[in-house]
């Protein structure tokens, strides 16, 4: 245990971290692994692997995980700033790469190989985005004269052509309603919410009309016609499961559904530990987003604000589509369940993503006293 009568950086850390914070997410991560063992197995042995191969790869992909988000925790909010930075423009000219050059997957280029491991730069590009987005916001608020939310809206388009070009529809919509979040709270004119919410619209329809795969998925989606194995497996996974499941290692429907270890991870769980089991699993994502959004409202920065609350609503928002997905509530989205889902790329990204969060969350008692110290002499308030 450390001591509060120690200063030195450890010790600093453990008392400055949001600990309801790192435990939710640590707790996450061990729930994912936990599943792993229950819907992986049954992939590997279709695809001629040992059983237990994505298990240990995924016990592999934690350990670096843990390491990024405890470093990551360790920073100022001005060094979580630059490494945002530098992280954006390193995604960013990835994504370009992988037009050209990345491994395609079904008719999209999103990844990047490097030797025996793939890398998807746009995972890593989301959380980097939000908080160069809300440097930018705050800026502007800060200084009205600094044309922050132009530059915003520049990197937004930036952003989402690059997704759209791989293509990446799932991700153009989640990275659209966690910047229009964060353009919101930035104090966006009614005019444009209008504007962009006609533009979004206007996508969507573009969307549907241009591009035959998003086409098909909504119209499995709207019409119950087509190709819908995955989807309606899932849906029996969960029905079978009922409120208290079918015991660990008990599930059947696994054994038929092909992205269980990914992207329909939440049907598996379903089934071998039941609805009541889920319904927890929703709400410690809830509970970070609204302990994410507690902390953006006391927060007295625009910058921490922004980020904050940015953050916590793109977690939020990806296990909502991705859990939307699996209660068949939205057309089907290759989407991971942050933190519990298999996927080298997601996980880490996502520790980044936590790290951030406990970078900008962290008490800091000199920050506190400079501000009450401001605040007394804006206020005529005589020092003690």
């Amino acid at each position: 245990m450390v001591s509060r009568a120690d200063r030195g950086p450890l010790a600093d850390w453990f008392w400055t971290i949001d600990r309801f914070f790192l435990a939710a997410f640590v707790l996450l991560m061990g729930i994912g692994f936990m599943l792993s063992f229950a819907a992986s197995p049954a992939v590997a042995q279709r695809i001629g692997l040992s059983d237990f191969h994505f298990v240990e790869r995924h016990a592999v992909f934690l350990i670096p995980s843990i390491i990024v988000m405890i470093g990551l925790s360790f920073l100022s909010p001005r060094q979580v700033r630059r490494t945002a930075i530098m992280l954006l423009a390193i995604a960013l000219g990835l994504m370009v790469l992988a037009l050209f050059f990345g491994v395609e997957v079904k008719g999209a280029r999103r990844w990047i190989g490097v030797g025996a491991l793939s890398i998807q730069p746009s995972e890593f590009m989301k959380p980097a985005f939000v908080v160069v987005c809300a440097w930018l916001f705050a800026e502007h608020a800060r200084q009205p004269e600094i044309p922050g939310n132009l530059f915003a809206i520049i990197l937004f388009g930036i952003v989402a052509a690059l997704l759209v070009a791989q293509p990446d529809l799932g991700q153009t919509i989640l990275t659209s309603v966690v910047w229009g979040g964060m353009f919101f709270m930035a104090g966006m004119p009614w005019l444009w919410i209008v504007l962009l919410g006609g533009v979004g619209a206007g996508g969507l329809l573009a969307a549907y009309y241009m591009l035959p795969h998003v086409t098909a998925r909504f119209d499995k989606f709207l019409t119950g016609e087509g190709d819908r194995f995955q989807v309606e497996t899932a849906h029996e996974a969960i029905v079978r499961g009922g409120w208290f499941g079918q015991g660990p290692g008990e599930g059947m429907v696994k054994r038929i559904l092909p992205d269980s270890h990914t992207d329909f991870i939440f049907s598996v769980a379903a089934e071998e530990f039941g609805i009541v089991f889920c319904m927890a699993l929703v709400l410690l994502f809830a509970f970070i987003v609204l302990r994410g959004l507690n902390h953006a409202f006391k927060e007295r920065n625009d910058f921490n604000r922004f980020a904050v609350a940015g953050l916590v609503l793109q977690i939020g928002m990806q296990s909502m589509i991705n859990i939307g997905v699996n209660l068949e509530l939205m057309p089907a989205k290759g989407m991971t369940l942050p933190l519990i889902s298999y996927g080298g790329s997601s996980m880490i990204a996502i520790c980044v993503t936590a790290g951030f969060i406990l970078a900008l969350t962290r008490h800091r008692p000199e920050k506190r006293a400079q501000e009450r110290s401001l605040f007394r002499v804006t206020a005529g308030i005589p020092a003690e």
